[in-house]
């Protein structure tokens, strides 16, 4: 038996290599390119943020036509849903220089000039997003201080009336914004403040009747952080 179990594993031993060299070679198969994973921008969450730029009116107000510098701070919530779209309401509110133009020059000889130094807005927005970028408009309740409105004749200050100080309006806008870095976005964005008609109801003979639009175009550049629900930017796998 012992001499059995020797032969058979001998000749076990021999056909192995024949066996082996009988049977197909391996196929060789090319590991797969790494692949980076792609970004997910989520704009879903709480923002503050910043903002610069002007002010001017088309020539039809008392502030005249020339353009004035302004800066502010803003604050919003967005959701996005859909997958590409979003959602959000913001509150924005803008400082502007306390000081106006020459006025308009009424041909009796009274002078009257305005001046709107602050301003403010809560708007929804809606948007479309595609990777980083956003494009959204905006509009809703907007804000002013006060008309600012004086008169004079001879550079003497004159008594009058108005309608009424006109410190409610609405707004309407849209913009660009961009995710540039985790938690950070930049925004160029046009927006128009109206705020109605302000009509003089009292004073010199020459500005009684006259009326002039509350109104102004704004465009800013500013910058959001973003908190994130979430985080603003995901991998996907």
């Amino acid at each position: 038996m012992k001499k059995f179990l020797l032969s058979t594993a001998a000749l076990a031993a021999l056909a192995s290599p024949a066996f082996a060299a009988d049977m197909p070679a391996r196929a060789y198969t090319k590991a797969p390119a790494y692949t980076a994973p792609a970004l997910v921008y989520n704009w879903t969450g709480f923002y503050i943020g910043g903002h610069v730029g002007g002010a001017f009116t088309d020539g039809n107000n008392l502030m005249g036509s020339d353009a004035r510098f302004m800066g502010g701070v803003q604050g919003g919530f967005d959701y996005q849903f859909a997958p590409n779209w979003v959602a959000g309401i913001e509150a924005q509110y803008s400082w502007l220089p306390n000081s106006s133009n020459n006025g308009v020059l009424f041909p009796a000889g009274t002078l009257v000039s305005g001046n709107t130094d602050q301003i403010g807005s809560v708007t929804g927005r809606l948007g479309y997003t595609w990777g980083p970028a956003l494009l959204y408009a905006k509009g809703g309740y907007a804000w002013r201080d006060n008309n600012n409105i004086s008169a004079s004749v001879a550079g003497v200050p004159v008594g009058f009336t108005t309608d009424g100080n006109h410190q409610n309006g609405y707004t309407v806008g849209g913009g660009l914004e961009y995710m540039f870095a985790p938690n950070w976005s930049a925004k160029a964005e046009y927006q128009y403040y109206n705020f109605g008609k302000t009509t003089f109801t009292g004073g010199p003979a020459d500005i009684v009747g006259a009326s002039f639009r509350n109104d102004e175009h704004t465009v800013k550049l500013g910058i959001n952080y973003r908190f994130g629900w979430g985080g603003p930017v995901a991998a996907k796998y």
